[in-house]
């Protein structure tokens, strides 16, 4: 398949370094680097009323991402993170709330593109409130009736998630992006043992959940792919970090476009682990085409 049809659900914002502001939100990441990789890439989200919203959707629709499902709203600024990063390049994040993309609401216009679409892409993060969760329910049983694949890029983020939303997120998805940082959470929720053995958790998630494929990222030390006859690992790719933020973004994107693409799957970890390590290796979530 030459170019993969792929919507992306949830956050734009801006992640506030001490060094000053940068585009960002994990479904904008994965929507910038999707569309890099060939993806036809449209989001639906929600951004204010201010200078911030108008520079995002720029942004957005230079990277040739179909912005058309972006509303503007009065009932929250854009969104808007501070981020500081250790001396490893790991962040830490403080987010507002509330912000624009948690009042994202149901466009008449999805039900139209459904059939032509690929893949759905959320996140956990984007479910802290009512209005988009209940926007992204409808979404999700939508392209679960069409058969779909829903990709869940989990994103824990204190203190907007628990136990119930990680287990229902979990059983809407088809395919299941994780760190091993996020593994605990997950599998408890999940009620899966996962402290021994952390692939023999993975292939359970799989299982119980009747997944297509699982992915857990491990830092510096690769990942992993667990599908019904496979299981792939990477040891990751040797880089020179300046900062990581938005580098699972990254991963998540290579991984499903492959994945739509039918890419073995070693050819897929191989690719996303490199297209993650480009991103630790510069200072910005999203590749650089003059945007940030």
């Amino acid at each position: 398949m030459r170019h993969p049809i792929l919507l992306s659900f949830g956050e734009v914002l801006w992640d506030l370094f001490p060094e000053g502001p940068r585009f960002g939100g994990a479904p904008a990441n994965f929507a910038c680097h999707a569309a890099v990789l060939g993806g036809n890439v449209t989001m639906l989200s929600a951004v204010g009323r201010d200078s911030r919203g108008g520079r995002a959707l720029d942004i957005l629709r230079s990277f040739g991402i179909d912005t058309t499902l972006i509303q503007q709203t009065e009932q929250g600024p854009t969104g808007e993170v501070r981020v500081t990063l250790n001396a490893d390049g790991c962040p830490s994040f403080v987010i507002e709330d509330p912000a624009a993309w948690d009042f994202i609401d149901w466009p008449d216009a999805v039900a139209g593109r459904l059939n032509q679409i690929n893949a759905v892409y959320f996140g956990t993060l984007a479910q802290r409130h009512e209005k988009s969760r209940t926007t992204l329910q409808h979404l999700l049983a939508a392209a679960r009736s069409r058969e779909i694949h829903r990709v869940l890029d989990v994103n824990l983020r204190l203190p907007f998630y628990d136990e119930s939303l990680i287990k229902q997120s979990v059983a809407e998805c088809s395919v299941l992006k994780l760190s091993d940082e996020e593994l605990p959470d997950v599998a408890r929720a999940c009620s899966i043992p996962h402290a021994e053995n952390p692939l023999q958790a993975l292939r359970a998630l799989r299982e119980q959940n009747q997944l297509a494929l699982v992915a857990m990222t491990r830092g510096a030390n690769g990942a992993v792919l667990v599908s019904e006859s496979e299981t792939v690992e990477h040891p990751g790719i040797a880089t020179e970090v300046i900062d990581t933020v938005g580098a699972g973004d990254a991963f998540a994107a290579a991984l499903v476009i492959g994945l739509i693409r039918g890419v073995p799957l070693e050819r897929i970890i191989d690719i996303a682990c490199k297209t993650a390590a480009e991103v630790c290796a510069q200072a910005g979530a999203v590749p650089d085409l003059g945007a940030n």
